[in-house]
């Protein structure tokens, strides 16, 4: 029950923390594919602000990783775009009509279905190395991929790309975080000797710098939900390839799991599209 909790937690200190950051992005004058926005956000105190959110929610995501698999913690930290989308009305004027509306319930229902249907169960929490060098090397090739196609576009399209190549990074981020946890009771001179240290640092880092250019780019709703989609089908590819969980308790509960999880999915995937334009009226 703890893991539940923390992780509900991390999705709204998540959700409060990415729309806050969104509002100092906004802010600033230099483009998303800028390098020059990134000096110019840590001077927004409201971006600051968000950002200690942010790091507020990765120790209680940290504190449900130690207690639960990677892919109940994922699904439940999924969660942060259902709050983010009322979140974002109040606070950076997002738009949200009933296409992101039918998506919040379809990604709500999914992964409730999926949490309490399926009950993912951990499996071993030291993975092989060559399972860790195979799956991170696919994933900073596709995360490079996504950002150089992100560049050549614009508007909900760049945002999607980017936060969709955020949202892999993070998923390794809290794969790796899983393993770093166990680290923390050997002292300082474990974490320093430690490989997940500093593959922790590289993959917040740069999911970091992606997800401020997706968030740059303005559009709240296809940047969170490309980058939950991401992060949470990622996520629990990781927890069956490289941790050995199981997405299903028991007998008759894999294929309910499966359906919830591609519920979710699929809310995710809408919220992503753009909203339909409104017709024009034509008055006399």
């Amino acid at each position: 029950m703890a893991a539940y909790i923390l992780a509900l937690l991390a999705a709204l200190a998540f959700a409060l923390g990415t729309v806050l950051q969104q509002r100092g992005t906004l802010q600033t004058s230099a483009a998303e594919g800028d390098p020059r926005f990134l000096a110019e956000i840590i001077r927004k105190p409201i971006w600051l602000l968000g950002g200690s959110l942010q790091l507020c929610g990765w120790v209680l995501q940290a504190a449900a990783l130690a207690r639960g698999s990677l892919a109940l913690v994922q699904s439940l930290c999924a969660l942060s775009l259902v709050f983010a989308l009322p979140l974002g009305v109040r606070l950076t004027s997002q738009h949200v009509g009933r296409r992101s509306v039918i998506g919040a319930c379809l990604t709500l229902l999914g992964i409730i279905s999926f949490v309490a249907v399926g009950q993912p169960q951990g499996g071993t929490s030291q993975p092989e190395v060559t399972s860790w060098w195979t799956s991170g090397l696919i994933i900073t090739a596709l995360m490079l991929l996504l950002a150089w196609l992100a560049r050549r576009q614009h508007g909900p399209v760049a945002a999607a790309l980017f936060a969709t190549s955020a949202g892999l990074g993070f998923a390794f981020q809290a794969a790796v975080t899983k393993v770093f946890v166990t680290q923390l009771g050997y002292g300082l001179g474990a974490i320093l000797s430690t490989w997940t240290t500093y593959a922790l640092i590289l993959s917040a880092l740069a999911g970091f710098a992606l997800q401020q250019s997706a968030l740059k780019a303005g559009f709240l709703a296809p940047a969170m939900a490309a980058c939950n989609a991401s992060t949470l089908a990622m996520s629990v590819l990781l927890g069956v390839t490289l941790f050995q969980e199981s997405i299903s308790h028991g007998q008759g509960r894999l294929l309910p799991a499966i359906i919830g999880l591609t519920l979710a999915i699929v809310g995710v995937v809408i919220l992503a599209s753009p909203e339909p334009k409104r017709p024009d009226i034509i008055t006399e």
